[in-house]
C-alpha cells in the first residue's frame, strides 16, 4: 500500500500576532511547526504500513524551509518526502492549492490511500482535505477518528460525529482527514533522527508538477483576501475572581444592579 500524508508547516498558534500595518499574520521569530493534525494523519499513515507493509509519502506544498518540517516526518516513520515548492504557487487559497497537490500525487505516480489533517491551524478551513479527493476523483471520509483495517480492497473505519460515530466501509483508492482522536503521534527515534538527516528530499516546482499556471498560485485563486484584523474589544468587562460561589455571588450582584 502506498500511503501520501499531506504536511503543512504552520507558525505556532501560541506566538501568533497581526502586523497592524499590514493586517496579515507576523511570522517574525515566531517557530514554525509541523500542523499537529497532520502529525496524527502521518502517524496513523506509518502504522497501517507497519501494519500491511507499503511505502509512506510526507508530501509538503510551502517555501524551501518546509523541507525540516519533512525530516522531521521521516524521523518519526515516513519512507519518503515531496517537498513542492515555487514562487508560482505563492498566494494559493484552498483551491489552488488542492489543484497543485493533487498535480503532485500524480507526478510521483499516485498512491492507495492520502491521509490529511481535519484542517490547518492557520487556516482553520478544513477545505483542503475534501477538495483534494474531489480533484483526485476519489471518495473520502472527513473526522475519521479510528482505522479498524483494511479489507477486500476497502477501509473499514470510524468517522466521528455530533452525536456519535458512523462506521464506514470506504473503497480504495480514498482520502481521509483526522482528528486527533486517531492515535497518539509517536517521538522520533534516533534511529529515525539519523536516517532523516541523510534522505533524500525531492523537490517538484510547477513544471515538475505539470501544472497549468492559470490555475497555481493568485492566478488560479477565486478567493484573494483583502484585510485581516483583529475585532476591537467593545463593552465594558468585569473578571470575577475567587471561589466559585463567591463568583456566584458577585455574578448575581451585577446582574441585579443592572435591573
Amino acid at each position: 500500500m502506498k500511503i501520501v500524508c499531506c504536511l503543512k508547516q504552520v507558525p505556532d498558534a501560541k506566538n501568533v500576532r497581526l502586523d497592524p500595518k499590514t493586517n496579515t499574520l507576523s511570522r517574525e521569530g515566531v517557530q514554525s511547526i509541523m500542523n499537529p493534525y497532520d502529525r496524527h494523519a502521518l502517524e496513523e499513515g506509518v502504522r497501517l504500513k507497519e501494519q500491511y507493509g507499503g511505502t509512506v509519502v510526507a508530501l509538503s506544498m510551502g517555501p524551501p524551509q518546509a523541507e525540516e518540517m519533512l525530516r522531521e516526518a521521516v524521523a518519526c516513520g515516513a519512507d519518503e518526502a515531496v517537498l513542492v515548492s515555487d514562487r508560482a504557487f505563492a498566494g494559493s487559497d484552498t483551491w489552488a492549492t488542492t489543484y497543485t497537490l493533487a498535480q503532485a500525487i500524480k507526478a510521483i505516480g499516485g498512491c492507495d490511500l492520502v491521509l490529511c489533517g481535519k484542517q490547518a491551524i492557520d487556516g482553520d478551513t478544513a477545505q483542503v482535505g475534501p477538495g483534494l479527493a474531489h480533484r483526485l476523483g476519489w471518495p473520502y471520509v472527513s473526522y475519521a477518528r479510528k482505522v479498524h483495517g483494511v479489507k477486500d480492497g476497502a477501509l473499514l473505519l470510524q468517522r466521528m460525529m455530533d452525536d456519535g460515530y458512523d462506521e464506514v466501509k470506504l473503497p480504495l483508492p480514498a482520502l481521509l482527514t483526522v482528528v486527533k482522536e486517531i492515535n497518539e503521534p509517536r517521538i522520533a527515534s534516533l534511529k529515525g533522527k539519523m536516517r532523516a538527516k541523510k534522505v533524500e528530499i525531492l523537490r517538484l516546482d510547477a513544471a515538475g508538477i505539470q501544472g497549468d499556471p492559470a490555475c497555481l498560485g493568485l492566478a488560479g485563486s477565486p478567493t484573494k483576501v483583502f484585510k485581516v484584523f483583529a475585532p476591537e474589544l467593545r463593552g465594558d468587562r468585569t473578571m470575577l475572581e475567587g471561589a466559585v460561589h463567591e463568583q456566584a455571588g458577585q455574578l448575581a450582584a451585577i446582574l441585579h444592579s443592572l435591573v
